[in-house]
């Protein structure tokens, strides 16, 4: 038996210590939000926050988690970075087909929660594991920088240079 620290409570699950915890997550537990992408940790569909730090929870046995906490997109909303994160990838539209999204907010969150003010080379350090096939990448970035800069949400239309 194995005790693991998800989103604020402790789960309780008998399973191998070779298993990934993305399959821990989706099967045993239920939480779905997390996604299976590629299997082999490339696409980061499967990101998760494993004491805060972005990690792709497809390739991570359960046996090297410890006492660490786990958090999934359920509950990244709770912080502030993931609330902040949320609210622009609704107001500009972020999401497309939406599989990869949850990968994605978990690492733009942790981004911010690392880096307040991130350049644009840090966002495309920080979101480089994370592959959308749907190419909103753009948005991605915007959303970001909408999340970190505190400006009001939603697109903004540049009239001559400047925003209107």
């Amino acid at each position: 038996m194995t005790v693991l620290h998800i989103n604020g409570e402790d789960h309780d699950v008998d399973v191998p210590p070779d298993m990934p915890l993305l399959w821990v997550l989706r099967d045993v537990i239920g939480l779905t939000g997390t996604k299976f992408g590629c299997g082999i940790a490339q696409c980061g569909a499967c990101t998760v926050h494993l004491a805060g730090k972005p990690v792709r929870s497809c390739q991570l046995p359960v046996s090297v988690i410890g006492g660490n906490e786990i958090t999934t997109i359920e509950a990244i909303g709770g912080t502030p970075e993931g609330k902040r994160i949320q609210d622009a990838w609704l107001a500009l539209d972020v999401v497309q087909c939406g599989y990869c999204q949850s990968g994605q907010i978990m690492s733009a969150a942790a981004l911010l929660a690392q880096t307040p003010q991130p350049t644009d080379a840090d966002i495309d350090a920080a979101m480089s594991g994370n592959i959308c096939r749907c190419g909103t990448y753009v948005r991605i970035r915007e959303g970001i920088h909408q999340a970190a800069s505190g400006r009001p949400l939603g697109l903004q239309v540049i009239v001559d240079g400047a925003p209107s």
